[in-house]
This record gives structure tokens, C-alpha cells and sequence, in this order.
């Protein structure tokens, strides 16, 4: 890269954060704004990112005001009035998106990319962790922080590169993997797509974009057009039979899995994953599935010791299925769930895994348009809890719509339902008769995190 510095507009969000991370790394000078601090500007200042938080001009570092030698990377969310990105684009500035970067960075590697609506952060994670115990090597841009790994970013020898490809603002377009994985295509973001079709057809064009001779893990089920004639095309499931599928599954304790993992090449029996939940299952047959791709791809097979070994290690991803209190008397949980196919599937998930136990499911919905196009369905889905309690809409980027909030959820749920602001949430809660607990959405709720948890320990 020609540039010696990389200003970044939106440096705290989990994509942004893991290529600003990459430039440090490079040894280039790194700044940027964001809207608020959080644990990942505070460790981008202390990697030696200069960081601020007031959308101003006058704030921007002297050091990055010369476009000849500084690149501007934005995300979509910063909205185009933003007063520094308006300075960037009038004063001459290479300015870029968050994905066309991504793009530049993938050129020359062996991209394995996990696409969906919902589950692609686990799903990537898990591929990575999986790429490394395979390979003792891969890079990764993830979009959550791997417990494995530490972090966002991962650094490694050879050629794969294992990346979240996001439907949001069409960004995944920019990406030609050699393998995908697209793990759902369900209506969201109808706020940049308009509609359910608008959107499966950016899904098509993914598949598309996938490199003559390489390879296509869709769920079973997902109806999308599938009109690349140069790649292989496999199916995966849960405990389905198709191409990829979990056989023999047996709950253990506390709400892990074992399973043989069928692949048309054979099976790999005796698998164990990590992290508990059914759902979390089926990531891993999927992200299983991409490793297997890419051996294929090597003229070689999967090494089953070393996939049942990465499996068994296998430790997460923060806000994913995150357990902070699991005993017999009482379980809190944190997801970032925050669409009504991802709760329902999670809230399922819970259920197999604790049987006959009273669930709390508590849901903070993200975005006015989101809470708008699925009230319903948000309703439906925390109706298979016992009792529900919401918080007000977190906006996000958006300007609130009259007529749409919390309560519009709310009177649809059938089961016990209340709405509780956030600063009163685990107070609340902890004097509620809970059982098991889960936490849910996109936006801040997962700053209650640590207060939850400290106050139903004394339950455990």
C-alpha cells in the first residue's frame, strides 16, 4: 500500500477495529473517529491508534491532513453528512469503504468466506480456529473477538484467509472467495435492500462471484438462485442427510453435543465442540464443511485427529451463545441475536439443552426500521420463552418512527411481557423468580452484562 497512514471513520466497530488492527501491524500510522468509546478503542490507543470522539474537523490529527500520504477507510453506518467525511471527499482524499478494503486485502489469498443473515460470525470464527489446527497457519477478519484467537484479527502463514462476508450495504460483493459458505438468506436490512427478493439477489451475485473451481456450502433449504457453473455445490445441515450433516448426536451435560460429522468423503467420528447449543452444531458442520473444501481443493483430505482436536478447543466468540453462569439453580447467557430467525433458533437451542427449566428471555431490539419490518415475528420468537422482558429500541444509526417501539413487540408476545429501561434492567431481573436466563440484541445491551451476572450469582 502506497499510503503511510490510515485514518478510519468508525474505528470502534468490529470490522473497522480488525483492519485498523491489520495496519498497525503493517507498521502504518493509524487515527480515526468514532461516536463513543468502548473496549475496542481503548485497546486500539493502547496498540497506538490515535482515537477521538467528537465529529470535528479540528480533532483530526495534523498528521493525517495531507492526502498524498493518507488513505481514509469509512463504514456505512457514518452517515455522508458526517462534517470529517464531507473534508475527506472535498479535499481530495483516496476515500473507501470498509468492504472495498477488505477486497484489497483478500487479492492473492484463498478466501474462505461465510455469508448469512444470521450465524456467520460463529461460523467464520470456527473456520479459522479450524484452518489453524489444520494448517498451523491462516489469517482471519472476523466480525466478533474469537476467544481463541483474542481478538478480531488474525495473523498467519500461507494463503487462507478465513473473513465474514456482510450483507450489509451489499458489502459482501466485493469479495471473490474460492469458498463460500452462505448459512441463511432471510429478510433484513430491507432499510438498504428494499426487499426479501432485492436481497437474495445480492445472495446470488455472491455465489456468482465464487473463482471458477471453487466451492459452495449453502444450508439446506436456503432458497437462493444458484447459477455458477464453474464451482461444486454441497448442502449441510444440522442432523439432516445431505452432503454435510451431524450424525448421532447426544446431548451431554450442561448442554454440549457429541457428534459424528458426515462428509461425502466419509465420516469423522467422536466429535466434541467446545461451546454448548444445538445451533452452535450446525456452525460447526458448516465451518467443517469449508475446511474440507479447501483440503479438496489441496488434492489432500481433512486430518480427522486434528478437526476433532480444534473442535473440542474450540471456545467461542464473545456475545455468541455466551454463558456467565451455568449451574443447576440458575443460567445467564448473552447472544447477540437480533433477528427473529436468530432468537428463535437460540431460544430452541436453550430449550433442548435445558429441558422442563423456566427461561427469561431479555431482548433489546435493534433499529426502528428492523423492529418495524418484524415486530411479529420478534413477538413469535420470545413468546417460545416462559416470560419476556424488553428494553426501548436501540436506534443505532437511525432517526426514530413514529409509531414504532418496544411496546409494538410487546403487546404480540403471549407469554409474560414487560418494558424495562436499560439502567434498571438487572435490578429488575435479579428480582424476578429466574431460572434461566438470556440476554439478547445488537446494541448496548451487553454493557448490562457483568451487573446480571453479579446479580443473580448469589441464585447459582
Amino acid at each position: 500500500m502506497e499510503f503511510s497512514k490510515v485514518y478510519f471513520l468508525g474505528i470502534g466497530g468490529i470490522g473497522m477495529s480488525a483492519l485498523a488492527r491489520y495496519f498497525l501491524h503493517e507498521g502504518k500510522r493509524v487515527a480515526g473517529y468514532d461516536r463513543t468509546p468502548s473496549h475496542l478503542t481503548a485497546e486500539l490507543e493502547a496498540e497506538g491508534a490515535e482515537v477521538h470522539y467528537d465529529d470535528d474537523v479540528r480533532a483530526i490529527p495534523e498528521a493525517f491532513l495531507d492526502p498524498r500520504d493518507t488513505m481514509v477507510v469509512y463504514t456505512p453506518a457514518v452517515p455522508q453528512d458526517h462534517s470529517e467525511y464531507r473534508y475527506f471527499c472535498e479535499k481530495g482524499f483516496a476515500v473507501e469503504k470498509r468492504s472495498q478494503m477488505l477486497g484489497h486485502l483478500a487479492e492473492g489469498k484463498y478466501v474462505m468466506a461465510v455469508a448469512g443473515t444470521h450465524g456467520k460470525t460463529t461460523t467464520s470464527t470456527l473456520a479459522a480456529w479450524l484452518n489453524r489446527g489444520q494448517t498451523g497457519g491462516g489469517s482471519a477478519f472476523l466480525g466478533g473477538i474469537s476467544k481463541n484467537f483474542g481478538g478480531n484479527l488474525v495473523l498467519g502463514s500461507g494463503a487462507r484467509l478465513a473473513v465474514e462476508a456482510d450483507e450489509f450495504d451489499r458489502s459482501f460483493l466485493r469479495l471473490y472467495p474460492d469458498v463460500a459458505v452462505v448459512t441463511s438468506a432471510d429478510a433484513d436490512h430491507l432499510d438498504v435492500y428494499g426487499t426479501h427478493e432485492a436481497l437474495k439477489e445480492a445472495f446470488a451475485q455472491f455465489v456468482r462471484q465464487i473463482r471458477p473451481g471453487g466451492f459452495l456450502v449453502v444450508k439446506q433449504g436456503v432458497d437462493i438462485e444458484l447459477d455458477n457453473p464453474s464451482i461444486r455445490i454441497f448442502r449441510y445441515a444440522y442432523d439432516e442427510p445431505c452432503d454435510f450433516y451431524a450424525r448421532n448426536v447426544r446431548l451431554l451435560e450442561g448442554g454440549y453435543y457429541e457428534y459424528d460429522f458426515v462428509t461425502p468423503g466419509g465420516t469423522v467420528e467422536g466429535c466434541t465442540l467446545g461451546i454448548p447449543g444445538w445451533i452452535n452444531i450446525e456452525n460447526a458442520v458448516a465451518a467443517s464443511a469449508a475446511v474440507w473444501c479447501a483440503a479438496q481443493a489441496e488434492g489432500r483430505s481433512l486430518d480427522a485427529d486434528a478437526l476433532r482436536a480444534s473442535l473440542a478447543s474450540f471456545s467461542g466468540v464473545k456475545r455468541r451463545f455466551e454463558f456467565y453462569i451455568n449451574t443447576p439453580r440458575q443460567v445467564y447467557m448473552d447472544d447477540y441475536a437480533h433477528h427473529p430467525r436468530e432468537l428463535s433458533a437460540t431460544l430452541a437451542s436453550v430449550r433442548k439443552m435445558f429441558p422442563g427449566r423456566r427461561i427469561t428471555a431479555l431482548f433489546q431490539p435493534h433499529l426502528y426500521t428492523r423492529t418495524r419490518d418484524f415486530s411479529e415475528g420478534f413477538a413469535q420468537a420470545l413468546s417460545q420463552a416462559d416470560e419476556a422482558v424488553l428494553l426501548p429500541i436501540y436506534p443505532a444509526r437511525e432517526e426514530p418512527i413514529p409509531g414504532v417501539d418496544s411496546e409494538l413487540i410487546a403487546r404480540q408476545v403471549t407469554v409474560p411481557c414487560r418494558i424495562v429501561d436499560r439502567d434498571r434492567l438487572a435490578d429488575e431481573v435479579a428480582a424476578m423468580d429466574t431460572d434461566v436466563v438470556v440476554s439478547f440484541g445488537a446494541g448496548n445491551i451487553d454493557a448490562c452484562c457483568e451487573a446480571l451476572a453479579a446479580k443473580l450469582e448469589p441464585k447459582s
